[in-house]
């Protein structure tokens, strides 16, 4: 059958009513059925007279092919038109397991890879938009941001301030910001002495290194023995396993990262001298950079030092202190923060806050101080982080009030085990967080309230 046009003057009343009746009937139960995207709604016809006799405003190019809705016979009754529904809806799902096995998807569930489509979907169409509804893209990353495409980093860069919510002003910020790092970086790094850039030589000799070393070490990659130590964990303790936030020196990773970042840690601390570097910043910073330098766009991934430098400076506005000595009795200091957090664990579940901190004496100090200062960066796998740094940025109270609400999440998701343990056994649990579902650690963060006096968790 020749496809039919917009541009085909076909009226409505010529067709027989015997078929334009169930076309009529698919096409409204089809868009239902499908639960298509507001987009894609607004383009759906809702009349199939108004789309063959041209009458239709739907977003449609003169001339485009149409699909139409040719059922193999006639259906003249409820039973057929809900068949019909079925094997439309197991066909679409059909070529969704296909495209997923084929591009390698992690997902368990064809329904979670449809999920996952819609919310690209979604979420490429917000980003196309001439002005940006940070608030309907905080809710969309709240939820996870997909992988791949490039759509973390620049929706981070959103959710961070780095781009304007203007889309046509992006490309004169991004050049202003670039332009602006380069010049700071020729006045206080590129000086005869403190010469800290490579050349693309020894980049690609980096990059060829990286993915040979990558490869080997996926296939030997083993996860180190806990350490069984009281007291403050001390951050050279954290596992040396090979991944984006390792601090070995053996890490491909850390080598890959190591002279970018260090440019970007040395300008941070020559423009901020009363804090200067403090361990710690580099495991807050490599994310960013991770996801930057991993942007499909090449220009992009070029300028992803410049990049991650504004938007590490932004993400450590509200934080900063913690990093500062001298701060820490002060009101917005590290200790103040660990005593917000007990705060939220006795409004939340007194008897778990009671057990730890009057019973056996687990003070925040003992485990919280790295979960907050290093913002989860070394309790999880990588793939984890992210995703929780997706609803950190996108939290409209800002960074620390989620970080605040993970932390007193990860307490009463193992509360039965800390109620049931001493002080060296919850001490070990704490500096050792076991695996957990993300999703629902996250929700539990979600529905915790500072105002509440009891938190009802079925553990």
């Amino acid at each position: 059958m020749k496809p039919l046009h917009k541009t085909h003057q076909l009226k409505s009343p010529e067709l027989p009513s015997l078929i334009q009746s169930p076309l009529v009937h698919y096409t409204t139960m089809l868009k239902d059925k499908l639960k298509l995207p507001d987009k894609a709604q607004r383009v759906f016809p809702d009349r199939l007279g108004s789309l063959v006799s041209g009458e239709s405003d739907s977003a449609f190019e003169v001339g485009e092919e149409l699909e139409i809705l040719v059922p193999n016979t006639c259906v003249s009754g409820e039973e057929n038109e809900v068949d019909y529904a079925k094997k439309m809806e197991e066909q679409r799902e059909s070529g969704v397991r296909q495209r997923a096995e084929k591009e390698g998807a992690g997902l368990v569930s064809v329904k979670e890879v449809i999920a996952a489509d819609d919310k690209r979907s979604d979420l490429e169409y917000e980003l196309s938009q001439k002005e940006i509804n940070l608030e309907k893209l905080q809710r969309i990353a709240d939820t996870g941001l997909p992988e791949g495409g490039g759509l973390r980093a620049t929706v981070w860069k959103l959710l961070l301030g780095y781009l304007p919510p203007s889309h046509d002003l992006w490309e004169k910020e991004l050049r202003e910001n670039r332009e602006k790092h380069s010049k700071l970086k020729q006045e206080l790094l590129l000086s005869p002495c403190l010469m800290v850039t490579v050349t693309n030589q020894n980049l690609k000799s980096r990059q060829s290194e990286l993915t040979r070393i990558k490869d080997e070490s996926l296939k030997s990659n083993e996860h180190s023995a806990d350490n069984d130590a009281d007291g403050l964990l001390r951050r050279h303790e954290i596992s040396q396993e090979d991944h984006p936030l390792s601090l070995g020196k053996a890490s491909v990773w850390n080598q890959h990262f190591e002279e970018a970042m260090r440019n970007i840690l040395l300008l941070f601390s020559k423009l901020n001298p009363a804090i200067r570097y403090v361990q710690g910043m580099n495991e807050v910073l490599a994310p960013l950079y991770y996801v930057f330098s991993a942007d499909p766009d090449e220009q992009n991934a070029v300028n992803a030092e410049a990049d991650s430098f504004s938007c590490f400076v932004r993400l450590l506005s509200d934080s900063v202190d913690h990093f500062c000595q001298q701060m820490d009795h002060s009101a917005v200091g590290i200790l103040s923060t660990l005593s917000r957090l007990s705060e939220l664990l006795k409004a939340n579940n007194e008897e778990l806050w009671h057990h730890l901190e009057i019973k056996n004496k687990v003070k925040p100090q003992f485990y919280a101080f790295r979960w907050i200062t290093l913002l989860l960066t070394q309790e999880f796998n990588f793939h984890s982080i992210l995703r929780i740094w997706d609803s950190f940025l996108s939290n409209p109270f800002g960074v620390q009030d989620m970080l605040l609400r993970v932390c007193c999440a990860m307490l009463l998701c193992i509360r039965s085990r800390l109620l049931s343990g001493d002080f060296a056994a919850n001490l070990k649990l704490l500096q050792h967080y076991p695996e957990i579902n993300i999703e629902h650690l996250l929700q539990v963060a979600r529905d915790l309230s500072p105002y509440t006096s009891s938190y009802s968790l079925s553990l």
